[in-house]
């Protein structure tokens, strides 16, 4: 019986640049009646021909390339034929992973014609490793090319992202240059102009919510631009953060401002936060929405508002208090002197939230009372002798970590598969690269997010792993603050993880409030 041959071809965007329309690697077609002639030669029966159109050979996603791996498992054919070895692939990694490693397990031989790579010939190995290195460098060079190209845009003010800033469009004269869209920008010009005003940012967005203005993401999908999809509870909501964004973007005043994010490298493509020092920042390069005189107001007043407590200093339970019904973090408020907690989410919309609330005042003597009582429980020697336990305050923390540890993990795999099954849909021609190219950044931005998570809890995890190794006692950790008559800033951050507060009940004096510690 004869052997049987699955031919496979690729065609990238840079082939079809080359000048001479003659050159094999110039269309698929060339590269197929090529393969096809060699086969007959070899006297090898043609199984199947796998032909992946304007995908490079980085692409591990390219659907005949992995129907063809799929089939070479299942062993339907001898022998996989290309042009060259690129044509396959060119990162090292899967040439020793396929070529040299899964190959001969299923008893596949790998040919191609160009470079004379051939896995039956024991003695070219060292050739094809050398042909595999080479291709590397090409997509390592490639990528330094392609990204000098985008640096050099980016200091010259071009824009060359995917999609335009909320209040902008792509100028379809001029590439790289935006110009204002006339709807969406009033919308930016009234965000600016109540904050200005005196009204604060999650005011701005429940006003907003209860006109039914849409906020970006709904905006763009109403205008039939394909954007993210909205995920969860009120998603096309506004919000603060959107607000507070929007307040501090230079684009507004007509500045570009480009490269917040950057790759990882030229392997994947996932992006991470970059300092702002590494930013590309351009002046003047379109016509601003927000005039200066507006910008600098609104400035002076952020500035002015980030110091909610006198002299500037952090608040005491910042950060640390949740909302017990949505989860969002409650934000500080001052009225006659008083500072109190709120749920934002609370007035950004209506229905969003019921709405917590407490004084930070009535909060420290909750925290204090509750301190007071574990003092004088886990200092009591008589409870002590009947068996408490001092260590289950960790252990309960511990268990409490791995669930969220777990719980995070889960998220992160979720959105693995929602990015590997994003690339599918990109190499089948589903999805568009632009839209592609957004709900990757989203997907890949919220995954490297968790991800973060994930090593902050592992590293609290350890932490805790060594008190309980080293003996050191919830009695221990208490000790150190015995009846204090207040609480300070650095006592909350080490005894407290976070507190939840729930919605006061009818004739209840205070509201619920579920303390997390920290031992």
């Amino acid at each position: 019986m004869g052997k049987k041959a699955a031919i496979y071809c690729r065609l990238s965007e840079e082939d079809r640049n080359k000048r001479l329309e003659t050159d094999d690697s110039s269309s698929i077609a060339n590269q197929k009646a090529l393969l096809i002639q060699y086969a007959l030669r070899e006297g090898w029966e043609v199984y199947n021909l796998y032909s992946d159109d304007d995908y490079t050979g980085s692409d591990r996603n390219r659907p005949a390339f992995r129907q063809m791996l799929r089939d070479a498992e299942q062993h339907r054919f001898d022998i996989i034929l290309c042009k060259s070895q690129s044509r396959f692939t060119r990162e090292m990694e899967l040439v020793e992973k396929y070529i040299h490693g899964l190959f001969p397990l299923w008893n596949i031989r790998f040919v191609s014609v160009a470079d004379h790579a051939d896995t039956e010939n024991a003695g070219n190995k060292k050739s094809r490793q050398i042909n595999g290195l080479v291709n590397e460098w090409y997509l390592e060079d490639m990528s330094n090319n392609i990204r000098s190209v985008l640096v050099n845009r980016r200091q010259n003010g071009y824009h060359i992202g995917a999609f335009a800033l909320y209040g902008y469009q792509k100028d379809p004269d001029q590439k790289g240059h935006l110009l204002i869209d006339g709807e969406a920008a009033a919308v930016v010009r009234e965000v600016f102009t109540l904050f200005s005003q005196g009204y604060g940012k999650t005011a701005i967005a429940r006003m907003l919510n209860d006109r039914g203005v849409p906020n970006p993401t709904e905006y763009k999908r109403l205008h039939g631009l394909r954007c993210r999809q909205p995920r969860g509870k009120n998603s096309t909501l506004w919000r603060y953060s959107a607000i507070a964004d929007m307040l501090t973007n230079e684009m507004y005043i007509g500045n570009m401002v480009q490269g917040r994010y950057g790759s990882v490298s030229y392997k994947t493509k996932q992006n991470r936060p970059r300092p702002k020092s590494e930013w590309y920042r351009v002046e003047g390069t379109h016509e601003p929405i927000i005039d200066r005189a507006l910008w600098d107001r609104v400035q002076s007043r952020i500035a002015q508002r980030a110091k909610p407590f006198s002299g500037g200093e952090i608040g005491l339970f910042s950060r640390k208090v949740l909302c017990a019904n949505c989860g969002y973090t409650m934000r500080s408020s001052k009225n006659h002197g008083r500072h109190y907690l709120q749920c934002s989410s609370r007035h950004a919309a209506r229905d969003a939230c019921v709405g917590s609330f407490i004084s930070v005042s009535l909060l420290e003597q909750i925290v204090l009372q509750e301190l007071a009582r574990l003092s004088d429980q886990y200092l009591d020697r008589d409870a002590l002798e009947r068996g408490i336990e001092l260590k289950s305050g960790l252990e309960e923390r511990r268990r409490r970590l791995m669930a969220n540890l777990a719980a995070y993990r889960k998220k992160s795999a979720e959105y693995a598969r929602g990015l590997r099954a994003l690339y599918l849909d990109r190499a089948r021609g589903a999805i568009g690269e632009p839209t592609f190219r957004e709900l990757a950044e989203g997907l890949t931005g919220d995954k490297d997010r968790l991800d973060g998570l994930i090593r902050s809890e592992e590293a609290r995890l350890a932490e805790l792993e060594r008190q309980i190794a080293s003996g050191e006692s919830r009695g221990e950790v208490v000790q150190r603050y015995l009846h204090p008559e207040h609480l300070t800033r650095e006592m909350v951050e080490l005894l407290i993880d976070h507190v939840t507060v729930g919605k006061r009940a009818k004739g209840e004096k205070s509201p619920p409030v579920e303390i997390y510690w920290n031992f």
